[in-house]
């Protein structure tokens, strides 16, 4: 039989390495949750590595320890703990708490002297005792049956070094004993161990692997090397035995243990999986799936509906101004189940069966949006085919709702929604089901696909009313009911219309993309002289750094880097690697759009992607299946791929553009006259600010200057720093800094805007556009200096971003408004960034012109006019 085993961990240290090793993480709460995330992992990784019985965590106490009463506190000099670390801490206690794991403290005593001493106990009780700790004063505790682990936690993973006596002296030639000495003489300032002077730890190593400890070695003083090390020893004999005392773990501390309150066969307790689910460790949820779970309350009152009378009586029921949640659970356009929730004790499942057929069920859910006073659903827009509705229905999005109180997020699912802003945690669809969709379950688990329908109804209907309260006391409910929810109807009318893509033109276009990639290929071989895999970047690496022997090879563990910004530098001075960039490019234009474009094709001929308002933090609209708001605009081969979209037989595009709208936006909101000026008196604002900022006038102003105000107007808005726009105009930093500040002495008004944005963040959390739409800004707070650089930037930003897609979304609801009003058959395609697309009828161009214009110019009521340029085209490469 195995000899029984524990793992003891130095909390502090571990959950340490955790937070400096693991990127920034919160959950919705806003708390800082890395530290725990991490040390949960290195945790839960030892304990299945060593198959350990027993696990105990032992904390530092706060008050400061003196090993030595003539001495400072011990570890007194180490820094504050960051303010994100520190808040973990009783967060990372009651989890163990949660989980039934000890925690060891002792007044007056550090966790080493804890470590120590239960280490030490349990061995001589025969048991295998592994230490975890990312502190090396640990190894002094090495024994028989004694292992010292010490994690390293970087963004790659986390790597252990084991170390058992043997390990001790190979690496440091010292035994573990020997090793209080070797510290002793080195000395560790975050230890506040002072050591002996002039002796650092090679000297200290050879000196006690020679003589064994501190008093051997001054017992020989004579025979001390090198000359200023016995020096510094015999006149610092005392500060060395200090040291000696103070780098001595005390493993007879007196701390209380009781090894079978350790046991690990219990981790994975319900009160530990409820705070996996607060914290949002969703990666860690899959431990629990054996865990008993209570199951919440409101599960009591979900009903499954077979029978049709029962059917017909709870929607006759639903009276005409009543409040209900709704879900629409489909699949390849068909129905599948239907929830719907009239009350917090009545929630109601429909799985089409018998006469209560799924066309049955869809016209009673159309019948419930035109009599409820409203109808609560999550994520309304996938379910508009079968409901038909339009914006004036009484519909509430709960996840649009959720997703406008915190864009931080990444999922506003029903289980998210309870958790924030109903207090309950509840099982998610995942936790149910697992990757099977609803309609799988419902034939392998029916009782698990029954509850996750339930509870999308349950929720929609539940968090409605705190969702509006939330909104209403943020300010952001007229955002809400205003923009994103109209907003909603206009992009399901896009997705539903689709734009022509010509499948032989595509196909035409990546046949010139790969004859143009392989001569690329070539002429990269002639220049590198060797034949080599141009897409790894180990062996470009090599080839450019190793062989060519190009200059600023910076290495990596995997190779030297050949990020584009490495690449970029070099190019202007070396040809191939030009070329390797312009490969680059064209591989992607072949992999992403030649081939990736034509999986979309309809068999309409149309692609009909998918655009999505909660996924950026700004409130951006964004493209996916695919992503049409990202085909590239520099490259002349990347803006032809816009020649393959055409309109419909009988039509033209019309591409309307707005110029320079955050420009304006930041005029606007800053009020900076002399900028707002410039915008009221002149076409070409890049040439005003080039002859403001340079002291030139305006009809001798060069094309580099206005190229350089132009980095620096759209830089400005961005909140960049002289060191990148140094890096984009190829300057120095100094010229950069000059540039900067001349454009402020220019817009003083700018500058003590963008202060004013930064200041009002710092105080509020977070960043406002001027429609009121929120970006909560975390890392303003964050001790890390270029965490809270970017929040910096992000608090600069986000009101002017924010507020341009607040117009671009407003000009949208009302283009598509505006269409159909007038009965014109002319629809929007296509919306990108600050760019709408309309595939426009013939006989209705010059209607369809005239509107465009002028509802975006309308959209918002600024200091200056928002400008739209319309332009006509058979391709959108022709309109644009």
């Amino acid at each position: 039989m195995d000899k029984e085993k524990i793992v003891l961990i130095d909390g502090h240290s571990i959950m340490s390495r955790a937070f400096y090793g693991v990127p920034e993480l919160t959950n919705s709460e806003g708390l800082h949750t890395n530290a725990v995330y991490g040390f949960l992992n290195i945790m839960f990784k030892i304990l299945e590595e060593e198959q350990a019985d027993h696990v105990a965590v032992a904390f530092d106490r706060k008050e400061p320890t003196f090993r030595h009463k003539m001495f400072e506190p011990y570890k007194g000099t180490r820094k504050p703990m960051p303010e994100e670390l520190h808040e973990q801490v009783d967060l990372m206690k009651e989890v163990l708490g949660a989980m039934e794991v000890p925690i060891l403290t002792l007044a007056g005593y550090e966790a080493d002297d804890i470590l120590g001493t239960v280490a030490k106990e349990s061995q001589a009780k025969g048991v295998e005792v592994v230490v975890v700790s990312g502190d090396r004063d640990l190894l002094q505790l090495a024994d028989e049956h004694i292992k010292i682990r010490i994690p390293k936690t970087s963004r790659g993973g986390t790597e252990i070094k084991d170390y058992y006596p043997e390990d001790v002296k190979n690496e440091y030639h010292v035994t573990p004993t020997e090793f209080i000495d070797m510290k002793a003489l080195m000395g560790d300032s975050s230890d506040n161990i002072p050591g002996v002077p002039s002796i650092g730890e090679k000297t200290a190593a050879a000196i006690i692997e020679a003589y064994g400890s501190i008093e051997n070695a001054y017992a020989h003083i004579e025979e001390i090397k090198p000359p200023r090390a016995k020096k510094s020893l015999e006149e610092n004999y005392s500060l060395a035995q200090l040291s000696k005392e103070l780098a001595t773990i005390n493993i007879n501390c007196g701390i209380e243990f009781s090894y079978d309150d350790a046991k690990a066969d219990n981790l994975y307790t319900p009160a530990a999986y409820q705070y996996m689910k607060r914290l949002e460790f969703k990666s860690l949820l899959s431990r629990f799936s054996d865990t008993p779970v209570e199951s919440p309350s409101a599960e009591a009152h979900f009903q499954m509906v077979t029978d049709f009378g029962e059917a017909e009586a709870i929607f006759a029921a639903c009276k005409a101004g009543a409040k209900i949640g709704l879900e629409l659970v489909t699949l390849d356009h068909e129905l599948t189940a239907m929830a719907l929730c009239t009350g917090e004790e009545a929630t109601y499942c429909f799985v089409p069966q018998g006469f209560m057929r799924a066309e049955y069920l869809v016209e009673k859910a159309r019948d419930l949006c035109r009599s409820c006073e409203r109808v609560s659903v999550l994520k309304l827009k996938p379910l508009l085919p079968f409901l038909k509705a339009e914006s004036d229905s009484p519909l509430f999005d709960a996840s649009v709702a959720g997703y406008l109180l915190n864009p931080l997020k990444d999922t506003y699912d029903y289980d998210d929604l309870a958790r924030d802003y109903l207090g309950m945690t509840v099982p998610s669809r995942a936790d149910l089901l697992g990757k099977q969709t609803i309609k799988k379950a419902l034939e392998s688990d029916e009782k698990k696909a029954f509850t996750c329908i339930c509870y999308m109804g349950y929720i929609a209907f539940m968090s409605a009313d705190r969702l509006t309260e939330e909104l209403k006391k943020a300010e952001m409910y007229s955002l809400f009911t205003d923009i994103e929810m109209p907003l909603i109807y206009s992009l399901f009318h896009m997705e539903q219309v689709g734009i022509k893509a010509e499948r032989e033109r595509l196909k035409e276009y990546g046949d010139r993309l790969k004859v143009q990639i392989v001569a690329l290929e070539q002429k990269i071989y002639e220049e590198t002289g060797e034949t080599f895999n141009i897409n790894s970047p180990k062996q470009l690496g090599e080839v450019l750094f190793d062989h060519m022997k190009l200059p600023n090879g910076k290495k990596t563990k995997s190779g030297y880097s050949t990020a584009a910004d490495v690449l970029d530098k070099l190019a202007p001075d070396y040809p191939v690697v030009q070329m390797i960039l312009d490969y680059r490019q064209l591989t992607k234009l072949n992999s992403t759009y030649a081939e990736g474009l034509a999986v979309y094709i309809g068999p309409d001929e149309r692609i009909h992607g998918t655009f999505n308002q909660t996924i950026t933090a700004t409130g951006r609209i964004s493209s996916t299946e695919p992503n049409l708001q990202n085909i590239p605009v520099r490259m002349e081969l990347g803006r032809e791929i816009r020649k393959i979209f055409v309109p419909e037989d009988g039509c033209v595009f019309i591409d309307a553009d707005y110029s320079q709208i955050e420009l304006r936006v930041l005029a606007h909101m800053s009020g900076d006259e002399r900028l707002i000026g410039a915008y009221r008196h002149a076409d070409d604002i890049h040439a005003i600010t080039a002859s403001e900022v340079f002291h030139t006038p305006l009809d001798e102003v060069t094309p580099l200057q206005r190229r350089n105000a132009k980095a620096v107007n759209f830089g400005i808005v961005y909140g960049i720093s002289s060191f990148g726009l140094s890096e984009g105009l190829s300057i120095s930093r100094k010229e950069a800094t000059e540039y900067i500040n001349k454009y402020f002495e220019t817009y003083p008004g700018v500058k003590e805007f963008l202060d004013r944005l930064v200041a009002d963040a710092k105080e509020t959390g977070y960043a406002v556009s001027m429609f009121g739409r929120r970006r909560p800004v975390p890392e303003l707070k964050s001790t890390n200096f270029m965490q809270r650089s970017f929040g910096e930037r992000v608090a600069m930003n986000s009101p002017i971003q924010g507020t341009a897609a607040d117009i671009m979304k407003i000009a949208m609801i009302r283009v598509d408004r505006a269409l159909k009003a007038k009965g014109l058959k002319s629809r929007i395609v296509l919306q990108v960034h600050d760019e709408l697309l309309i595939e426009t009828q013939k006989d209705e161009v010059e209607a369809v012109k005239a509107l465009l214009v002028d509802e975006m110019k309308h959209a918002a009521d600024l200091s200056v006019s928002l400008e739209v340029e319309a332009n006509v085209g058979d391709s959108w490469f022709d309109a644009k």
